[in-house]
């Protein structure tokens, strides 16, 4: 009976039960897009990521409950730090991965884990900013499109942890999701949380590709290139972003939770 190793990573987080839990498998031969998208329903977690070497670096996929995802930040983390704890790939040397969002790399930096991973500027166009609001239940400052999500500036951090959506109502704008976001007066520069009922997933934990939009975005408002984003999910995970031409490092660490088989 063939099994494939699967792990349980907690992103974004140096401890255990906190951060963006998600799942890795390590492939040994590529499998059906059907196949990973039944496992990944079977983990129930916002993404679990698909990872086969190649000759030169590893192709990774990742899996919401119910769709493919185009790109992903915490589960790339988890899919390292498994890579390397796990001795799969050498300690220190960079991971190279071929995604569906082009080639993403990953590197040792002290006790956490840099990414490199496009930008996402904001864009031109109409926006569903009263919809949003009524699902959201909170009056925004700001709103605009993000790649396939929307970031929904509010007044004040307590605003983003005062937000209840009403998911069903948000589930018809059409999107991957909505990231309410606000600046911080303490230690991290901004606050977010990241809605996306479409993917199967009301709230995530922590969100790195969120984080690709927020960092330009907070960038130009606040005329930084190096941040600290905090995700005030119940779990709560940091994030740390630094702007470089079109592209953000993302920083954070991750903790190995689980280790199992799948039998199928």
């Amino acid at each position: 009976m063939s099994t494939t190793p699967c792990f349980q990573v907690d992103a974004f987080t140096s401890r255990a039960f906190r951060g963006n839990p998600a799942a890795v498998c390590l492939l040994d031969k590529s499998r059906s897009a059907k196949w990973m998208q039944d496992v990944a329903a079977e983990k129930n977690l916002s993404e679990t990521a698909f990872v086969t070497p190649l000759k030169s670096g590893f192709r990774l996929r990742w899996f919401a409950p119910v769709c493919e995802i185009d790109l992903c930040g915490h589960a790339t983390l988890a899919t390292a730090h498994v890579l390397w704890s796990e001795g799969v790939a050498p300690a220190g040397a960079e991971l190279r991965f071929q995604t569906r969002s082009g080639v993403l790399t990953a590197n040792q930096r002290g006790r956490g884990i840099e990414l490199d991973f496009p930008a996402r500027p904001k864009l031109r166009g109409s926006v569903p900013e009263a919809a949003l609001a009524a699902a959201l239940g909170l009056r925004p400052k700001n709103v605009c499109k993000v790649a396939d999500d929307f970031i929904f500036e509010v007044a004040s951090e307590a605003a983003v942890l005062r937000a209840k959506p009403d998911f069903g109502a948000l589930a018809k704008v059409k999107m991957r999701g909505v990231i309410v976001t606000a600046a911080s007066k303490g230690k991290p520069d901004f606050v977010s949380r990241w809605f996306g009922p479409r993917t199967g997933v009301d709230e995530d934990p922590v969100t790195g590709s969120a984080h690709c939009a927020l960092a330009p975005y907070w960038g130009e408002l606040l005329g930084k290139a190096k941040m600290k984003g905090f995700q005030a999910s119940p779990r709560g995970g940091e994030v740390e972003v630094e702007l470089v031409g079109d592209r953000v490092m993302l920083r954070g660490q991750a903790v190995t939770v689980m280790r199992g088989q799948l039998t199928c």
